[in-house]
């Protein structure tokens, strides 16, 4: 099958990723086969392709956005059959034991596994995945659509609940990327008032589009307190401006896996008055599939932007440079 590998970590503008044809991996136990049709890119495949995730499997097939059909199922596999759609998310597989899967927290399994990172993921044609860990897609989104959801969505998704927003809140969006895009869509049906602070000036055009009350500046101060802000960009530096704008008891959630160092904060005017700082930390599948229920419902419309899987190299290029207006995907022929 056709893949984009990667075999060592470097710089996305060296063009790391190689096209080779690598062989068809094989359902295990518990395990589906998927035939892929598209597979998104995220700022989370930058971080393992550049290395900023430590120790990924090598030679490493990238991705974990992807959506295909089912072609084979693999032995013990029950509630799951050949020629159903389906999507592939970054939590891939979780010890089912810990303290954390037992109590609804899976997404903290110290051996948790993930896709396009411990196990080869969405930029090839096919691609393997535990039958329990496969998203059923909603028919009212196509491939391109659903392929966002499955990582920008579900975590900013999650990022929403962490924050405590409620509806008709006031809520803070730090940088506007594929997550953010998603995300304000959930918020605004919900009735919130969304204040959006991004670096770019044709994604402050698009949260424009979108809905939002306020577009400012990447650092910008909001015209008001906000209830709850996330921060979507890996950028340590935005985290004190953003605390400064929060009403009193409010939670800022950061959703990113990886982020540059955070300034020291001044006790008085960032963190007191009961303001709290949340990490984001992967999702369970609870979160993926609350999201593609309330996703559908809605239905929200994720913005895309398409590229051939051989070009694998100039979308994560226009990704880490900021050009790519909504999500990128990649498409499979």
């Amino acid at each position: 099958m056709n893949a984009m590998v990667l075999s060592r970590p470097a710089d996305v503008n060296t063009s790391p990723l190689q096209a080779r044809d690598v062989p068809v991996p094989q359902p295990g136990p518990g395990e589906v086969l998927v035939r892929l049709t598209v597979c998104g890119i995220c700022r989370t495949d930058l971080h393992v392709i550049e290395g900023e995730l430590a120790r990924p499997k090598l030679p490493l097939i990238p991705g974990h956005q992807a959506v295909g059909v089912i072609s084979r199922v693999g032995p013990g596999v029950t509630g799951r059959t050949a020629g159903e759609r389906v999507g592939i998310a970054w939590l891939q597989g979780t010890c089912g034991r810990c303290e954390f899967c037992t109590s609804g927290r899976e997404n903290l399994c110290p051996g948790a596994r993930f896709t396009g990172y411990q196990r080869d993921g969405g930029y090839a044609e096919y691609a393997v995945v535990p039958a329990l860990f496969a998203y059923p897609i909603p028919p009212v989104f196509a491939d391109e659509e659903a392929a966002p959801l499955l990582c920008a969505g579900i975590i900013g998704y999650r990022a929403l609940r962490l924050s405590g927003i409620q509806p008709g809140q006031r809520l803070g969006l730090y940088g506007f990327g594929a997550s953010a895009h998603i995300a304000i869509q959930i918020a605004r049906h919900r009735g919130c008032d969304i204040y959006v602070c991004s670096l770019k000036p044709e994604h402050q055009a698009l949260a424009r589009e979108l809905g939002a009350r306020w577009v400012g500046g990447a650092s910008d101060p909001p015209p008001v307190p906000l209830h709850g802000s996330i921060i979507f960009a890996p950028a340590g530096e935005l985290v004190p401006p953003a605390l400064r704008a929060l009403e009193r008891g409010g939670t800022l959630a950061l959703a990113g896996i990886h982020m540059s160092p955070i300034p020291a904060l001044d006790y008085d005017r960032e963190v007191f008055g009961e303001r709290v700082i949340r990490s984001v930390t992967a999702n369970t599948r609870q979160d993926g599939l609350d999201l593609l229920r309330e996703a559908a419902a809605i239905p929200i419309r994720p913005r895309t932007k398409q590229f051939p899987l051989a070009e694998a190299n100039r979308a994560l290029q226009a990704l880490k440079a900021g050009s790519i207006r909504g999500a990128g995907v990649l498409t499979i022929p």
